[in-house]
């Protein structure tokens, strides 16, 4: 039997936490023949501590075989320790009247302390994945604070991204969803984030033959991309929890299984015309189980340069407004 996987995550009793738990014990996302151990960690705050302990109970009774062991507990230094993977899910949400600045500043206090910790407890072959909002500076903010860990380890999730966009090419073409191929997203993980229609291909041919309606590529489905998480919150009440628990799992899924060519948050390397030092939604391959290297060949018509100014725009605003969190411990 291969030896247990230490992963680490945050916000554990949280909606996408309870929707993401069950999915890593079962397998779906390291495979069915990976022993696990799940280190929980929720807030100092005596509820979300009484959820964490109902939510490990159902993982027991699940009987779950891959399942060795779980830690449940409030103290980042103890449940970042040894972990093989840190799913960094819990963030402060946008509360009524805040603005974006605000936000930034409130949950940069939070990645700042974060990236510090697995920098320092962490295992030699640690990755992070960051889903809290808002992702990509997130991650930069985590980043900033290793001295250990290489830049190319912390990535930011856009893969939900990636999979509503699959989802609306094969809905308007009446195609299945396994004939979309190569829908990537590109910049934040907002409303101005791209998804490159352009290089996507349903059934072996190009998607914007296919749908064969430009307006409606360049207009509706961009709008409906980059605005679905509003429109689940005006529908539901509540944020996106199943879909973007389930784009985690294939998010680290695909960055384990080399060959997989996906969307992924990296640093950009000024890749694709985006700031050098932000962290950008672009194609990448999985080289080896946790590496990639950016896809840096797709060529951009004037719409796309265009699209990827301004969602290269938003993330140097909010890389401004964080500027001196980003500093090494």
């Amino acid at each position: 039997m291969k030896t247990p996987l230490r992963v680490a995550v945050t916000g554990a009793a949280g909606q996408i936490g309870y929707s993401l738990l069950f999915r890593i014990a079962s397998g779906a996302m390291f495979g069915a023949d990976q022993p696990l151990i799940l280190q929980l960690i929720e807030a100092p705050i005596e509820k979300a501590m009484q959820a964490l302990q109902g939510v490990s109970m159902e993982l027991d009774d699940c009987a779950f075989p891959l399942l060795k062991g779980q830690v449940l507990t409030d103290d980042p230094n103890v449940g970042f320790k040894g972990a093989n993977w840190c799913l960094l899910v819990g963030a402060k949400p946008r509360g009524p009247g805040m603005e974006r600045a605000d936000l930034l500043k409130d949950n940069g206090k939070i990645f700042i302390a974060q990236g510090k910790v697995i920098d320092a407890v962490a295992a030699d072959d640690a990755r992070v994945a960051v889903v809290g909002n808002p992702a990509n500076t997130n991650c930069m903010i985590a980043a900033s604070q290793a001295k250990r860990l290489p830049a190319d380890r912390f990535t930011a999730m856009v893969r939900l991204d990636q999979n509503r966009a699959q989802a609306q090419l094969a809905k308007k073409s009446g195609k299945e969803l396994t004939d979309v191929k190569d829908c990537f997203i590109y910049g934040n993980h907002s409303p101005t984030m791209f998804p490159a229609f352009q290089h996507a291909t349903i059934s072996g041919k190009p998607a914007a033959g296919v749908i064969n309606d430009n307006a409606w590529l360049q207009g509706a489905f961009c709008e409906t991309v980059g605005k679905r998480g509003a429109a689940i919150i005006a529908a539901r009440g509540l944020s996106s929890a199943a879909s973007a628990a389930n784009a985690l799992v294939d998010h680290v899924h695909d960055l384990m299984t080399p060959g997989t060519i996906h969307s992924v948050g990296v640093k950009s390397g000024g890749n694709y015309g985006f700031d050098p030092n932000v962290w950008a939604g672009m194609p990448v391959r999985t080289t080896k189980p946790g590496s990639w290297e950016a896809i840096t060949t797709y060529a951009m018509d004037d719409f796309a340069k265009t699209k990827i100014a301004a969602t290269n725009k938003e993330l140097v605003e909010e890389r401004a407004m964080v500027a001196d969190m980003l500093k090494q411990g």
